[in-house]
Formats: C-alpha cells, sequence, structure tokens
C-alpha cells in the first residue's frame, strides 16, 4: 500500500473546513501523514516546506516578498518554523476574502497555538491528524494481528514507505523526539532524558507520577513536568484525564499517560518482533494503549474533541476508557486477552451502579468472538473505531 492511495478518514472533514474558512491548520506529530494529506486534497495549491533553510530564511528576511514570490494559495508545511508568518496570513486572509487559500501544517503545538490566538483567531480551522487508524489500514487492505499492530505501529512511513519498523522508530526517535524537544526546552542531560522516554513507556497506560519517576531518571520532579508538557506539545504523548462526576467517591486526579504512536512505545522497550510483543509482560498497557488512541483518531478524524477519559476510584476500581459526549458517557473496558471471558466485564457492573445511564457498556479485546453478556458488548479491538463512532451518532 502507499498513504498516496489511502484517503485518509480526516479527508471530509478538512474539505469541510476549507470550504468554511480561509485558513486551515493541521496540527499532529511528525511524520503521520499530513503533507500527504493536504497535498492530495489541494493538488493546485504551491508547496512550501519551511524545514527547507533557504526557504525559511527568505520568510524570515521578508515575508512581503515571500509571499509575493509564493502568492496563494498555497500550502505551508512545519510553519511553527517561522510564526510571525502568521501575521502576514491574517492580513492576505482578509484581503483576499475567499475560502481554502492557505494550508498550514504544524508539528509543535505550543508554536502556532500562540500565533493562531493572536493572528487567526476565527479565521482558521483547526484538525490534527494522527498517523493510521486500524479502520484506515483495513481499508487498504492491510489487516493485522494483535502483537502485529503493536511492533509495527501506524506509522505511514512503515506501512507505506515499507521501512522496518526498528529501522524507523530508531530513526524517529532521534531525529524527531530528540531534536525537536531540544529546540524547546534545555536538556542538561540527554542520558537522563532518553531514560525519562523509556520510563514513560514502562509505565504506559498507569497513572502518571513524577515523583516516583523522578527517584528513577535521577532528576526533578519539575523538570520532569517540563520535559512531559514539551512530550504532549509534540505530540509523542497525550494525558487521558480521570473523569469526575458526584459519584459521591474520592477518585484518582493524576492523568494516565499514552504514546501517540505505540509502535515506537513498543520499541522504546526493546521488541523488535510481534513474538517479543506477545511475551512481553506490559503487554496489557501497550495493548490499552493502542485501543485509546484508537478512540482517540476516531474522534479526531470526525473533527471533534477528544473527550476521553478513564475511572479509578480510591479503591481502585476502574474503568479504562469512558467517551464522553453531552450527558452520555460510553464506558469500555480494555483486555489484551484472545479468550472470551465474562469476568472482563466486572469492574462495568460497579460503574454502572454509579452511572445507571451509561449506554452500551464495552469490553474490547483480543478474541474474535462477539457476545453480550449481561448487557455488556464483548467485540474484537478492530471494532473500536466503529463503536465510537456509533456512540457519537446516537443523539
Amino acid at each position: 500500500m502507499t498513504d498516496k492511495v489511502l484517503r485518509r478518514d480526516i479527508t471530509p472533514e478538512l474539505e469541510s473546513l476549507a470550504a468554511q474558512f480561509p485558513v486551515v491548520t493541521i496540527l499532529g506529530p511528525r511524520q503521520s501523514g499530513k503533507t500527504t494529506l493536504a497535498r492530495a486534497v489541494f493538488p493546485k495549491h504551491e508547496y512550501l516546506n519551511l524545514e527547507l533553510p533557504a526557504l525559511r530564511l527568505a520568510a524570515q528576511r521578508d515575508a512581503v516578498g515571500f509571499f509575493k514570490t509564493h502568492p496563494a494559495p498555497v500550502i505551508i508545511d512545519e510553519v511553527q518554523h517561522v510564526p510571525e508568518l502568521l501575521s502576514y496570513v491574517q492580513v492576505l486572509a482578509d484581503a483576499q476574502k475567499r475560502k481554502g487559500r492557505f494550508i498550514l501544517t504544524g508539528s509543535h503545538q505550543p508554536r502556532l497555538a500562540a500565533g493562531i490566538s493572536q493572528s487567526l483567531a476565527g479565521r482558521t480551522g483547526l484538525l490534527r491528524l494522527l498517523p493510521f487508524s486500524i479502520a484506515e489500514l483495513s481499508k487498504a487492505g492491510v489487516t493485522l494481528e494483535r502483537d502485529e499492530y503493536l511492533q509495527r505501529g501506524f506509522m505511514p512511513g512503515v506501512h507505506a514507505g515499507g521501512i522496518t519498523p526498528e529501522v524507523f522508530y530508531r530513526s524517529y526517535y532521534q531525529t524527531y523526539v530528540e531534536r525537536d524537544v531540544r529546540q524547546l526546552v534545555n536538556i542538561a542531560s540527554q542520558q537522563s532524558f532518553e531514560t525519562f522516554v523509556r520510563l514513560l513507556a514502562g509505565r504506559v497506560g498507569q497513572v502518571a507520577n513524577l515523583h516516583s519517576l523522578a527517584g528513577d531518571a535521577g532528576v526533578s520532579s519539575t523538570t520532569l513536568a517540563a520535559w512531559l508538557s514539551v512530550l504532549e506539545a509534540s505530540f509523542i504523548v497525550f494525558r487521558l484525564p480521570c473523569y469526575f462526576n458526584n459519584f459521591g467517591k474520592r477518585l484518582t486526579k493524576a492523568p494516565k499517560i499514552y504514546f501517540t504512536e505505540p509502535g515506537l512505545a513498543a520499541w522504546l522497550l526493546g521488541i523488535e518482533t510481534p513474538a517479543q510483543a506477545a511475551r512481553d509482560p506490559l503487554l496489557g498497557g501497550l495493548f490499552e494503549n493502542m485501543v485509546v488512541v484508537e478512540a482517540l483518531k476516531t474522534r479526531l478524524n470526525a473533527g471533534r474533541e477528544p473527550g476521553l477519559y478513564y475511572y479509578r476510584d480510591q479503591r481502585e476500581m476502574e474503568v479504562d476508557l469512558l467517551a464522553h459526549k453531552g450527558r452520555r458517557l460510553l464506558p469500555v473496558e480494555i483486555k489484551a486477552g484472545m479468550t472470551y471471558d465474562p469476568s472482563f466485564a466486572r469492574h462495568l457492573a460497579g460503574f454502572l451502579k454509579l452511572a445507571p445511564k451509561a449506554e452500551t457498556p464495552t469490553v474490547l479485546y483480543a478474541g474474535d468472538q462477539t457476545a453480550l453478556t449481561n448487557g455488556v458488548v464483548h467485540a474484537n479491538f478492530r471494532e473500536t473505531g466503529r463503536i465510537i463512532s456509533e456512540f457519537d451518532a446516537r443523539e
């Protein structure tokens, strides 16, 4: 397969925003397919990549001349390198009064967010594009087993570029994670930073405890908090907050941490083959990461806010994933096991006593048997996108 022939699920939302706004901004991690998407949807726009030093320098030195040389419609890739361009985009967008003239992409949320809030508020539609989803790969004829998904991940460079996962993620980490983080925050010890990132991979799906991580990484929790914020801003990791409601319970307050790309987490743990993934003691956490990010992709590809949470009280009753929409909740338990087991749903039963109006309680697991037991749906993890979409479609 190639990502050039794969129509991304976010495409209709991108086309819709381009018909409503003069500027559309596509955010997302490096190598997630932003450029390919923009060029496929807007083939007549001139493509400008600010990663190129000469082009970046021209934009920095003379923005007016830059846009005279490269008039709209244009795609400006990695626009966070020259955030001052956003002010000129604002002026041009207001003067031209035409939709979809400027397509911007970026991998560093803070730089773009500041510029957008100052210059492009009300003028740009915003989208976040993550790597391929299970549903997108399936449409392209790629269906893998649980451990293959975990080890290969979902990056276009692996599936469309033909690069082996080990080579791709090693290069990705060295080229983007280390370099981009250094651009945003001062790292005194590269070894401590890498230790921290690997510790995060080793605690994937767990509640973040920076004080504990600080002791293991050998740096202060304040430093780790700054590093974590940068990793999140660069779309390397994301936080899943705890869901709060008037349940009369004392709840865990800290978020869980997941990797936007499960394949990167597996590489950081030294997993090089699907067989190693199957035997790894962190299989459950990696599998949970994959399913949660699949739900996240489904929401983002539809142009929605994430609206995803987990639930845990101090008695350790936990629901792995809660999809929230309005006053409605979809509770989901995530199990890496391949054999159907009604006990997978035991925490759901407890949660339903607290939230009796929760809809369609679901267990997503690695087996193929679909069952309805005591009102709980058991389904294969490949159905994550469909289940989230159907929940969102109901009123």
